[in-house]
């Protein structure tokens, strides 16, 4: 053989592995891309029975909008650690289809996991409930425990029942939180703060160990209002008199004492509870209305509400059409820059505007507002992207959940309508800014700050320096300036006598019943309402349009991702092997440092001035 035939031959071997590598590279490739759209099209909507109970358990928090990044959450999902949030339009969306589904027979409220939730969610849930009522089918609550919020569900219920070791627990709404002056004077730090308006209650914790007398007596006067409206709803539902509950839960102590401790009891003598039964006969009842589970012959059939809703939606579609309303949800602190959603990012909330703005398809806009506050310049970004809109000859209805309270207000002021639940908390009319210096800390350190500058401003605002008189006298007058712009803002947009708006403002709260009388709202209402209000400024025929939701979505890659993860669940892959994240446990105490230093530490406004409103109320 000669040299030139070995050669060949060398170089013929060589291709045919090399092809063979790509043939097999090119199954593997094909294998891989099936694997993902078989997974796609085989992850099934579970089946329903002819004839079963909507199973609805929420969980944590009821929100107005999933908090965090919509790739971190499915992600999270897929590993069974997401955070527990329970989103409020799903529980409405969910009666709506089943009041009218045939299969559906029956309801049961399951409040064990429910953790939180404004007085105004609560309220719209509980209508949703009244409202598949009427269908006839029944509503059984259940829980092993009651706190004020689960109870308020519960009583739109047409039976309750709570374990008989269980607990009912009332104890009407509180406003309190820590007061830091001391720890800093100890801690030597000089916290400049900057404000106006008496009433501003956000700063107090840093300049004071004590709420001051005219933040506390406007609190009492909102908690109160609060307090009067749960007690009288919640009566109303169960059918009794404000006079029942109010026994059982300012005379707790005594009446306890008639049943040596036994609270649960105590709330059945009331009736504010059905029965006491544990969860096996809870069970034994709902069976009686839906029948036993074919799989389980203790329980009943039944179907989660969230395999409900992927059905449901799958079949009937989205709520668009070829003309509709868009809902954008601002929920959270406002903050500068581009957000997560749970957040009010001023850039990232402007370009969902834009997108509204920008779609042919929309004609009008309801912003859902559900946020205490924040940055005051992204609350002028948000503003100025309504206002485009409304240049563009698309209406703007704005719809406030619980809070839409200091900026929550600076971006609904502007909209053509502002709707509000009677217990919205809003208003907070009123600026600070803060500006905390070091250099007293650094010196028990043996650490000081020296040096020159070319002006008398330069290195000034350092926080290892204390701030000059004319700092604080710029600073101050920069906040001043910015009150005088939100008032002046709240008086053209609300048609309002400045003077007017500065009485009402000074960083007051008030309830949706206290703003509509001061004419900062212009009617009591739910989101519903205001998508009809919307409709109807934008000249859309009743019944004719739809809803469209501009909401942050998942980018081609992302979906991939979770597309190939979905599949290798399916395949019986633990994705958990293929993404490294911290132990929950860790998690969890991050979670807790940031909820304890986020109202200072997120703060990133350019000028440092926030419309920031005290708004937790339990």
């Amino acid at each position: 053989m000669s040299k030139r035939d070995t050669v060949l031959k060398i170089f013929s071997a060589l291709w045919t592995g090399v092809d063979g590598i790509r043939k097999v590279l090119h199954l593997l490739l094909l294998l891989f891309i099936f694997s993902i759209v078989f997974g796609a099209i085989s992850s099934t909507v579970p089946r329903l029975p002819s004839e079963a109970a909507l199973l609805i358990r929420p969980v944590g928090a009821l929100v107005e909008q999933l908090a965090g990044d919509p790739y971190d959450r499915a992600i999270a999902g897929l590993l069974g650690d997401e955070d527990p949030q329970t989103l409020v339009q799903d529980i409405v969306d969910g009666l709506e289809y089943a009041k009218d589904d045939s299969r559906i027979k029956a309801v049961v409220l399951d409040l064990r996991g429910l953790r939180g939730g404004g007085l105004s969610k609560l309220h719209r849930i509980g209508a949703a409930l009244d409202e598949f009522r009427t269908s006839g089918k029944p509503v059984i609550a259940n829980a092993d425990f009651l706190d004020q919020r689960a109870y308020y569900l519960a009583s739109h219920a047409d039976e309750v029942y709570m374990h008989p070791d269980g607990l009912l627990f009332l104890p009407g709404f509180a406003a309190y939180r820590n007061y830091f002056k001391d720890a800093i004077d100890m801690l030597r730090i000089d916290w400049n703060i900057f404000r106006v308006g008496t009433h501003k209650s956000f700063v107090e914790p840093y300049m004071r160990m004590d709420m001051s007398e005219e933040v506390r007596e406007s609190t009492i006067k909102l908690l109160d209002q609060l307090w009067r409206a749960y007690r009288e709803e919640v009566a109303a539902a169960r059918g009794l008199d404000v006079s029942v509950f109010d026994e059982f839960s300012l005379n707790l102590l005594e009446n306890a004492r008639r049943e040596d401790g036994d609270i649960a009891a105590l709330a059945l003598g009331f009736d504010l509870i059905d029965g006491l039964l544990t969860r096996a006969e809870v069970n034994t009842i709902i069976v009686g209305y839906v029948g036993a589970d074919t799989e389980n012959p203790d329980s009943y059939r039944s179907i989660d509400l969230d395999d409900f809703l992927a059905q449901t939606r799958l079949l009937k579609g989205d709520k668009s059409a070829k003309e509709n309303v868009a809902i954008i949800v601002a929920s959270g602190e406002i903050l500068n820059g581009n957000q997560a959603p749970g957040l009010v990012g001023g850039d990232s909330t402007a370009r969902l505007l834009r997108r509204a703005r920008n779609d042919d398809s929309v004609k009008a806009v309801v912003l859902r507002v559900d946020s205490p506050g924040g940055s005051a310049f992204a609350s002028e970004i948000i503003r100025n992207e309504i206002e485009a809109l409304k240049d563009a000859g698309k209406p703007v209805v704005a719809s406030m959940g619980s809070v839409a309270a200091s900026g929550g207000y600076w971006i609904s002021m502007a909209a053509d309508k502002i709707y509000a639940n009677s217990k919205t908390i809003t208003g907070s009319i009123g600026i600070f800014g803060m500006f905390p210096t070091f250099q007293r800390s650094l010196a028990v350190l043996g650490i000081t700050t020296d040096g020159v500058g070319t002006t008398g401003w330069a290195g000034q605002l350092r926080p290892d320096r204390a701030m000059s008189d004319d700092a604080k006298a710029l600073f101050q007058l920069i906040i001043d300036k910015g009150y005088d712009e939100f008032i002046s803002k709240v008086s053209e947009h609300r048609n309002l006598d400045k003077i007017e708006v500065d009485r009402i403002g000074q960083g007051q709260v008030w309830t949706g019943v206290d703003a509509l009388g001061f004419g900062l709202i212009d009617e009591i209402g739910n989101l519903d309402e205001a998508v009809a209000a919307a409709a109807e400024l934008a000249s859309l025929d009743a019944g004719a349009f739809g809803r469209k939701t501009i909401e942050k979505e998942l980018s081609p890659g992302e979906q991939l991702a979770l597309d190939f993860l979905s599949t290798a669940m399916w395949l019986g892959i633990d994705p958990r092997s293929l993404i490294s994240r911290p132990a929950k446990s860790v998690r969890d105490l991050i979670e807790i440092v940031e909820n304890v230093l986020a109202p200072v530490m997120r703060f990133n406004d350019p000028k440092g001035v926030y419309a920031h409103c005290f708004c937790a109320f339990e």
